[in-house]
């Protein structure tokens, strides 16, 4: 170690939405830390989620009562730090005969409204699928559906603002930056980083090391830590179909399933349907996760047992997969594998505080978050008192269920801007969003159109604000709007973005 080599309280390795929050929360503590991830930030499982922030209807079969009553909790808690992100929504589940009975119906949906002190989102109801607008895209043997509510989140850019909190309150954060190896010397860590795309590299040094590589867990320890026998976590994929709208309703429907499991059909990017998810064993990361065969006609059956008009593969115009890095707690099925989160401190490495994380979901990662920081802080002290509960992320500062207020204020004296341009604004960046529009009046005056209401001062924030660096971060991370690009649209932006990097 020289004198020019940076030390940091924590790193953290990982820019998923754990390591994110995490990151966040300690920088506010007055620790400094530095987090790195190996891709982009949200790369992995956390841009590959059903985008839902939930108690987990289903958890409760399988009595996870803590689990759920803690995202019970936690979906108001995130829907007033990112109003922009995270909206309530009504899901209708159709009664089916054949499967569940109707009282344990009920009798979950009442411990859904009570468990978690809900106080913003309406209560569950009851409805007749013969008179509401609900049963129309259904067959008609199912009559009766009940309504609850949850909440939809745009899952990375909450990773993306978790880690703009973070470094504003002070952490280094690098992006495409692999954790290369570690060694606990002398009372610290040395480790050595190394950017992925030029090779460069670089050593920092640590007090403590935070491991929350979601499903890379395990290979972290194996490559950077030498623990060749690592095996902690069991990798399940979920995949998703996009098909074209099926019905006109804002409410997303919840589909039980004869297997037992559930699938969700959501309304997605206004003129599309969102179709999942799936539990299917993945049996390593040696490469990006893709839909089977099997899953698509899966989740298409699965569909086709309420809707009146099936849905089949000719349907689907996108896929996407996601693993889970559940804690492996030897259940015999992948939907049986708990979804609660697992906070290990390894033993083996001489001394050297390296904390793992198994596990989790996106809707109760700011309490992990705090329970990370409980082990911290019992290995370095504590500094400041926990603190994010009730701190907005970037653009969020405005009242929970002022949207419309907000859009409304964007949209003032900006008549020459397409309203859906300036409300897909509002949704993605909040407040933010006046940043993007500037004195923009028209089209003209936001820049380069890539297409689909993409402008060039839009991706100029991405690039300088959102470490987005390819056209599949702008495009399917940081909007959603890869999914309605043509090749050529997506070329032409790739190359823009390849000369601004390069100041050509």
């Amino acid at each position: 170690m020289t004198d020019a080599t940076p030390h940091y309280d924590i790193l953290v390795i990982g820019g998923g939405i754990n390591g994110a929050g995490i990151a966040r929360d300690a920088a506010g503590r007055g620790f400094s830390v530095c987090l790195c991830d190996k891709g982009d930030f949200g790369g992995g499982t956390s841009s590959a989620s059903t985008k839902l922030i939930h108690g987990g209807l289903r958890y409760l079969e399988h009595y996870e009562f803590r689990l759920v009553r803690e995202a019970l909790t936690e979906r108001e808690i995130l829907w007033s730090m990112a109003p922009h992100i995270i909206r309530p929504l009504r899901f209708i589940l159709p009664y089916h005969s054949g499967l569940r009975p109707a009282w344990l119906l009920r009798l979950g949906l009442f411990l859904y409204d009570n468990l978690g002190g809900r106080k913003l989102l309406p209560a569950t109801r009851t409805l007749n699928l013969e008179t509401d607008v609900a049963g129309k895209p259904l067959k008609g043997n199912f009559r009766k559906a009940f309504e609850y509510s949850d909440c939809w989140v745009e899952d990375s850019r909450l990773v993306i603002l978790n880690l703009r909190d973070a470094q504003h309150k002070g952490a280094t954060i690098h992006a495409r930056t692999a954790a290369e190896n570690a060694r606990f010397d002398d009372g610290t860590w040395h480790v050595t980083l190394r950017d992925t795309e030029t090779n460069a590299t670089r050593e920092i040094t640590a007090s403590l090391v935070v491991n929350a590589a979601g499903p890379w867990v395990d290979e972290v320890l194996k490559q950077v830590f030498g623990l060749n026998d690592a095996h902690n976590v069991r990798l399940v994929r979920g995949s998703h179909i996009v098909v074209n709208r099926i019905f006109d309703d804002d409410r997303p429907y919840i589909f039980q399933n004869a297997d037992g499991r559930i699938v969700f059909a959501i309304p997605y990017e206004e003129d599309y349907t969102l179709i999942g998810t799936t539990d299917s064993e993945q049996d390593a990361m040696d490469g990006p996760p893709r839909i089977t065969p099997e899953e698509t006609s899966y989740l298409c059956a699965a569909a086709s047992e309420y809707f009146s008009r099936p849905v089949t593969t000719d349907d689907v115009v996108w896929t996407y997969s996601g693993v889970r890095p559940l804690y492996d707690d030897g259940a015999s099925k992948a939907q049986e594998a708990t979804r609660d989160y697992v906070i290990r401190r390894e033993k083996t490495l001489g001394g050297g505080t390296l904390i793992n994380i198994f596990g989790g979901k996106i809707t109760t990662y700011r309490r992990l978050a705090e329970s990370m920081m409980d082990e911290i802080e019992e290995t370095m002290g504590a500094r400041r008192a926990a603190w994010t509960k009730g701190a907005t992320l970037p653009g969020g500062d405005f009242p929970v269920k002022g949207f419309g207020d907000l859009v409304a204020r964007l949209g003032k004296g900006r008549d020459g801007l397409d309203a859906e341009l300036i409300r897909r604004l509002a949704r993605l960046y909040g407040t933010d969003a006046a940043d993007i529009i500037g004195d923009a009046k028209t089209p003209d005056g936001l820049g380069l159109d890539f297409g689909h209401g993409l402008h060039e001062a839009e991706v100029r924030h991405l690039m300088q604000k959102e470490w987005a660096r390819t056209a599949d971060d702008v495009l399917f991370r940081r909007t959603r709007l890869g999914i309605r690009m043509s090749e050529a649209e997506r070329e032409a932006l790739a190359d823009w973005m390849a000369n601004q990097r390069t100041g050509g």
